[in-house]
């Protein structure tokens, strides 16, 4: 008899025990997909109050009480105005302004401006997501041509990076774009953010990227660009005009950390902008500081501060800015390791060949040749190389070198006959490598003081 009971007693044992095993077990789980959440809410919730920060003007605030207005589209640039939108920091130049540099608008400050769609109207809308849709392929998935209910063409990206930092990269793009509109910045139409798909609707831009027009084969000795000296003096204008309003309309500034010529994207009428947000980093709001981040980007255009310390400004774009400006100079990729030794490196090769006007001419696409004056080559060229300083302090900011550049597009000046082996005898570029040299620089210098003494 006490045997039996013992029995059963054991066994009632074993059931509890199995009992509290199948409680703990659900518990943990319920514990872990709560915490999964959390953690979700708060990577969100970061992104957005550090997005939440950037200063707008006041008439652009919303009252939380009132329904937000449409979105609309990017304006063109109105006239230089003494009362134009700082955005909580210095206007960067009244004379950079006279051209528009100034005049990019800034709608919205809260997220859900842009429209949200469904994956299966995305999927419809790009053929099923078929390869023969397929436009290009950014950084962080592939690009397709689709088409909305309304007649609207579009490109939808579809994100491939999964994890946490896929995650932060789709939210950066969506919170960086829903904020701010500029005539030089790809427009965000919408999103997708459906189980585990994220899409980002964009404008169509018909002629692709900057890089497909100067490389037609790939990057390959035998390709013939044929995009013409002022198309590519506009195309690096308005390239400029989108890093200056990101680094200084903007408080604290916008670092777009993967500036390059496959992200400036071309209408059909060539008409450039920025792309291509995922790697965008908020700057640092204090004269001269930066921010520590991991080390990302494109090789080639990267910065050599960046890539050795992490500490990367706004001083970052603007090397990979003037490694575009000495593409679209020379028709060269920015890392070519079949070209001769010493040629591979773009920036190490052309930099030594700006001290004097027939190495300048030597290092030009030749599928220039006769559309450009010495002049206007020789300062372009300065300004590159003032771009691409190994010293970060000794680079302009964007709003010097829109400032620069808008008397070259303007002018357009027809090709001269010049002796091509004059010395810039007023130009102090010898020392360019230098860690010493003496450009001007700080608050009250404007690159124009430089670049101004280029020819006499």
């Amino acid at each position: 008899m006490s045997s039996g009971g013992g029995g059963g007693d054991d066994y009632k044992r074993e059931e509890s025990v199995a009992l509290m095993v199948i409680v703990s077990l659900a518990a943990l789980s319920l514990l872990s997909l709560v915490a999964a959440f959390a953690y979700y809410c708060y990577i969100t919730r970061k992104v957005s109050r550090r997005l939440h920060s950037l200063d707008l003007p006041k008439h652009h605030r919303r009252s939380s009480s009132s329904s937000p207005p449409p979105m609309p589209p990017p304006l063109p640039p109105p006239p230089p105005s003494a009362n134009a939108p700082t955005l909580g920091k210095e206007s960067p130049s009244s004379n950079s302004a006279s051209d528009g540099a100034a005049a990019a608008v800034v709608v919205g400050g809260e997220r859900g401006a842009v429209q949200v769609f469904s994956y299966r109207q995305l999927h419809a809308a790009t053929g099923g997501f078929g390869r023969a849709h397929v436009v290009g392929q950014g950084s962080f998935g592939a690009v397709y041509r689709g088409v909305l209910p309304d007649g609207r063409k579009v490109a939808v990206k579809l994100m491939d990076r999964p994890g946490k930092q896929g995650e932060e990269e789709f939210e950066m793009e969506v919170e960086l774009l829903s904020r701010l509109r500029s005539p030089y910045l790809l427009g965000l139409i919408g999103h997708c953010s459906e189980g585990g798909h994220r899409l980002l609707v964009y404008e169509f831009m018909a002629n692709g990227g900057l890089q497909e027009h100067l490389y037609p084969n790939g990057g390959s000795c035998g390709g013939i660009s044929k995009l013409d000296w002022p198309t590519r003096m506009r195309i690096a204008l308005e390239a400029a005009k989108g890093l200056e309003y990101l680094h200084e309309r903007v408080n604290p500034p916008v670092i777009h950390r993967d500036f390059k010529s496959s992200n400036i994207l071309l209408d059909k009428d060539f008409r450039a902008r920025v792309s291509d947000f995922g790697l965008a980093k908020l700057g640092s709001d204090r004269a001269g500081g930066h921010v520590s981040t991991r080390v990302l980007g494109t090789q080639g255009y990267v910065a050599p501060e960046y890539a050795l310390t992490g500490h990367l400004t706004t001083k970052s774009d603007v090397y990979s800015y003037g490694v575009v400006l000495l593409e679209l100079l020379t028709g060269r990729v920015p890392v070519d390791m079949k070209r001769p030794p010493g040629e591979g490196v773009l920036v190490n090769w052309a930099l030594p060949m700006l001290t004097d006007r027939e190495k300048v001419v030597q290092i030009l696409d030749p599928a220039l040749e006769g559309q450009y004056s010495l002049k206007d080559a020789v300062q372009v060229a300065a300004i590159a190389a003032m771009c691409v300083q190994q010293e970060a302090d000794y680079r302009p900011l964007m709003a010097d070198v829109v400032q620069s550049l808008v008397p070259l597009v303007k002018n357009r000046s027809t090709p001269k006959t010049c002796n091509p082996s004059r010395k810039l005898s007023r130009f102090q570029i010898s020392s360019l490598t230098s860690k010493h040299m003496a450009w001007p620089h700080g608050p009250g210098v404007r690159f124009s003081d430089v670049s101004g003494r280029i020819l006499p």
